[in-house]
């Protein structure tokens, strides 16, 4: 289970700052994907092993300089809501402002772990004036300038030691499928399509996620965890189209599932925020299939489905290998295939491959097509093995991993796809010396 930590503050404050800070050091890792416009507000990280998620709700405000208090309340309230631990970023330059007071109250009334963060302090004069920040109320505070990272490492020792330890997994490992999307593409009446009468229904579990209801699913002979993030607990303060809001439900939902159910509206496309929901999904190595819903108002010839796949496999690549099932939730069409599909891709993803069988099959293929020479040295591809992992991931031993490119590997992953079925699933390969 993915831990969320939410970086709050008034604008200006550097929380994109320490934010990107913070992101940098991975996202170099975990972004290998090429040409990708990111959601800058949302990142993974670690520290001292420990993995969870960032949010810096700043990036939500619409105009930015000039927000409106409530804007910055109803972020706070999100965070408060959705984050694991809160991180409320001041400036020691501007001192105590009517906004942070706010900030705090809201924050005073939290049960949650809040670190008061008093940023920009790069010298003793700087450390002095932070002590005004106790008049929050917030207790204890940590000085940090987010310019040259100083401070940020006793911060993160605490945040990560007040996060909740991961839970247990259950005993049976139901593949957990999300449906995701972005608000009015019809994830609810999917759901709700699926579900049926009520009958279907095994049993309800008050989310292991504050949000998201895991529904237990015995039908059409699979047996599978819904994680619904659709409809739950409406708040009336939140608005529903906003979209940070829509990104925070997407996040968690993704984080704790196998498999992620993307629906869009084939009437409004595959535009950016479902390419963002799309990059998520893959970014965090999930499983995915793409469910082209309301696919029955689009004006129709013989091709449109055919050309509809094709435009959205180009906004994918390079990780075309993904399903994508056209249904009609008004008209219950395919719903049956998109489940069975989903599937499908689980058992791809928790597919296992013997080290016999993988050296065997791919030994012969790399070395009739070797790695190019890098400055004159031939790399050696000795050994594969899939590493131990809840999704695939494949070590291939050589003499020397740093001159193998990312064609190659790109090249390589696509013989694991072609001769193992990936299909829906993001697969990793590393290069490891031998």
């Amino acid at each position: 289970m993915g831990n969320i930590v939410a970086v709050v503050g008034r604008p200006n404050v550097g929380k994109s700052t320490f934010f990107n800070r913070l992101i940098q050091r991975r996202e170099a890792i975990v972004d290998a994907v090429s040409g990708v416009t990111r959601d800058r507000h949302y990142g993974k990280t670690d520290w001292n092993g420990r993995e969870f998620s960032l949010i810096d709700t700043g990036g939500y405000v619409v105009g930015s300089d000039d927000v409106f208090e409530t804007e910055i309340d109803k972020q706070v309230e999100l965070a408060i809501d959705e984050a694991d631990a809160i991180i409320f970023m001041v400036d020691v330059e501007t001192g105590v402002t009517g906004m942070d007071e706010d900030v705090a109250e809201l924050l005073r009334k939290v049960k949650k772990p809040v670190f008061l963060v008093v940023n920009k302090v790069d010298n003793n004069k700087r450390a002095e004036d932070a002590v005004e920040f106790y008049a929050l109320g917030l207790g204890n505070y940590f000085t940090i300038a987010s310019i040259n990272g100083s401070g940020t490492g006793d911060l993160l020792d605490a945040v990560v030691e007040a996060l909740p330890e991961k839970e247990e997994i259950e005993e049976e490992q139901l593949p957990r499928f999300a449906v995701v999307g972005r608000p009015n593409a019809g994830k609810s009446s999917f759901i709700n399509a699926l579900i049926g009468e009520d009958r279907y229904i095994v049993t309800d579990i008050a989310g292991t996620t504050r949000d998201a209801i895991d529904t237990k699913y015995n039908r059409f002979g699979f047996e599978f965890n819904l994680v619904d993030t659709a409809g739950i607990r409406r708040k009336s303060k939140v608005k529903e189209d906003l979209e940070f809001y829509s990104v925070m439900r997407s996040i968690r939902a993704i984080e704790h599932s196998d498999v992620c159910l993307l629906v869009l509206d084939a009437t409004r496309g595959f535009d950016g925020q479902v390419q963002n929901i799309f990059w998520l999904a893959e970014r965090n190595r999930k499983g995915i299939v793409i469910l082209v819903n309301k696919w029955d108002l689009v004006e129709k010839d013989n091709k449109t489905a055919k050309e509809f796949e094709k435009y959205i496999r180009k906004e994918i690549a390079p990780f075309t290998d993904v399903p994508i099932v056209f249904i009609s939730v008004l008209n219950k069409q395919r719903i049956f295939k998109a489940i069975e599909t989903a599937v499908e891709v689980y058992k791809n993803r928790t597919k296992r491959i013997k080290t016999s069988v993988l050296n065997e099959v791919l030994l012969p293929i790399i070395e009739h097509n070797p790695p190019p020479a890098y400055k004159g040295k031939y790399v050696k591809i000795k050994y594969i093995m899939q590493l131990p992992t809840p999704q695939p991931q494949f070590a291939f031993f050589c003499n020397l991993p740093q001159y193998v490119k990312d064609p190659y590997k790109r090249f390589l992953e696509n013989q694991l796809r072609d001769h193992f079925d990936f299909t829906g699933v993001p697969v990793s390969v590393y290069m490891r010396k031998k």
